[in-house]
């Protein structure tokens, strides 16, 4: 039977228990010196006054566990009581204990959530005034020059003004990217799909960072002859930009005289995988994690040994995301590294 009585009415039910006992044991006492004892009224008085007890106690001990847990909510201000069900109230501590466990552990995430956005939000706009900043001082410093008297000088003039020019290509590319990136993030950068053969395409980037590589003496090439087409069904323009970004970066940190490989492989029935594997310096482990967010860079010295927007790989993976598809990044210190994304097969 005790196991039957729900443990978080125990104490409403004891408590019961000890005051209709003593308030039938007064009634006896009163009918015995009254000369006769009535059982039956005595267990009809026992019974309602035992039910009667039961749910006044119970209903008030819920009623001010309630007032003292949301209470406690608004005190330490880690908790919202307005989340606080009061279906859930209970006499069981032990219960109201893993309840507010419960809550507290949420609100905990939520915050260490937060923290991680803000420091995220940190790094982004300093990382955004660092790339903003570079390019606008070497404007500013060119114009200055010129004003100051330079512009006399009609060789001075023409190579101040063109340098400047390439400091103002160098903030639209920025500009550019970050609009691209903003249009994929909310939605509005459409897509044109149609099929077209991958092997053509990434030929077509081999040719087209040529001789990008051939500064470092890089090798672009497939992992095989591909003889035959491979056929898949995306926006032509947007691949591309995926596989120029990829074969540039590889390019930029890969070694002298080293090699840029990609490879085409099927993957399920209607899907095929595009790996870009290079023999560059690789990505430590810990930054793995990170390499698509927007700026960041490996090279934390700020010395920006290599050029670009630092956005490149972001928008590589709102490219490929946008498609519906995935993306992933392998590598290791001092072998190189390989990203592959994959891609609808044509129908």
């Amino acid at each position: 039977m005790a196991k039957l009585f729900k443990t978080t009415y125990k104490f409403a039910g004891y408590t019961s228990s000890f005051i209709t006992l003593f308030l039938t044991a007064l009634l006896g006492v009163f009918f015995y010196v009254q000369g006769e004892i009535p059982y039956g009224l005595l267990l009809l008085f026992f019974f309602i006054c035992y039910l009667a007890s039961f749910f006044i106690i119970q209903y008030r001990v819920e009623k001010f566990i309630y007032k003292q847990v949301k209470k406690i909510y608004n005190d330490v201000r880690l908790l919202d009581a307005s989340t606080f069900d009061r279906k859930r109230i209970t006499t069981d501590m032990a219960t109201l204990t893993k309840e507010v466990e419960r809550f507290a552990e949420d609100k905990k995430l939520e915050i260490e959530t937060l923290k991680d956005r803000e420091n995220y939000r940190k790094e982004f706009m300093g990382n955004v005034a660092h790339e903003l900043k570079t390019p606008l001082f070497t404007v500013q410093g060119y114009i200055l020059t010129l004003l100051d008297g330079a512009m006399k000088d009609k060789t001075v003039r023409k190579k101040y003004l063109q340098r400047a020019n390439k400091g103002v290509e160098r903030l639209i590319y920025i500009v550019n990217d970050l609009d691209m990136i903003t249009k994929l993030e909310v939605g509005d950068l459409l897509l044109y799909k149609e099929d077209f053969n991958i092997i053509e395409l990434v030929q077509n980037v081999f040719d087209l960072l040529e001789m990008k590589a051939a500064k470092k003496n890089i090798t672009l090439t497939f992992d095989i002859e591909y003889k035959d087409s491979i056929m898949v069904y995306a926006d032509r323009e947007r691949i591309q930009q995926v596989l120029s970004n990829l074969v540039e970066n590889s390019i930029k940190y890969g070694k002298l005289d080293g090699t840029t490989e990609v490879s085409i492989e099927n993957l399920i029935k209607n899907k095929i995988i595009v790996r870009v594997t290079d023999n560059g310096e690789g990505i430590e482990r810990e930054y793995l994690a990170r390499v698509f967010e927007r700026f960041f860079r490996v090279d934390k010295s700020g010395s920006r040994k290599v050029g670009g927007s630092g956005l490149g790989l972001s928008i590589v993976k709102h490219l490929v995301e946008a498609h519906s598809e995935k993306i992933y990044v392998e590598s290791q210190i001092g072998i190189g590294s390989e990203f592959s994304f994959t891609l609808e097969k044509s129908k």
